[in-house]
């Protein structure tokens, strides 16, 4: 499963930044009776319904050519990350310092495995948020999912 998403990273990444997005992610997951393989895409001005079908249109005759699943057979899904979206890419992070977020952390830290507040900063290894008390440095790694605080 990581091959595939390797391959479709390594051969069609430039494809999806020639258009004007950001590829998020790729997955190759089990989903209801059979496999789907789900681009996920972002972009400054905001991914629409159009957008998918047009990067989906342009990515499908490709996918057959480099056949990244050896032949299995998949339903492809081009879709935007959504608003509670996990941050995962520098690019995102960069786009959230500031702004209130989430953080999950795979094993506790000072107690506690979750923790909201401003991302400050972040570098390759690290993440800083300032809570309402502290100023708090994780190691990247030892973070499960880190999200916007969404409020209504």
């Amino acid at each position: 499963m990581a091959k595939i998403k390797q391959i479709c990273e390594e051969k069609l990444k430039g494809i999806v930044e020639e258009m004007g997005f950001e590829l998020v992610d790729v997955q190759y997951v089990k989903e209801g009776g059979g496999m789907s393989l789900i681009f996920t895409l972002d972009c400054d001005k905001g991914v629409t319904v159009d957008d998918c079908e047009l990067v989906s249109k342009k990515l499908d005759p490709m996918l057959d050519e480099i056949d990244p699943t050896d032949g299995k057979p998949y339903t492809l899904v081009v879709s935007s990350p959504g608003l509670d979206r996990p941050l995962k890419t520098d690019r995102d992070l960069s786009r959230s310092v500031g702004k209130e977020v989430e953080v999950t952390l795979f094993s506790k830290q000072n107690g506690k495995k979750n923790f909201v507040g401003v991302l400050e900063s972040f570098t390759a290894e690290e993440v800083v948020l300032k809570t309402a008390k502290e100023i708090i440095t994780f190691e990247r790694n030892k973070v499960a999912n880190m999200k916007l605080v969404i409020k209504f």
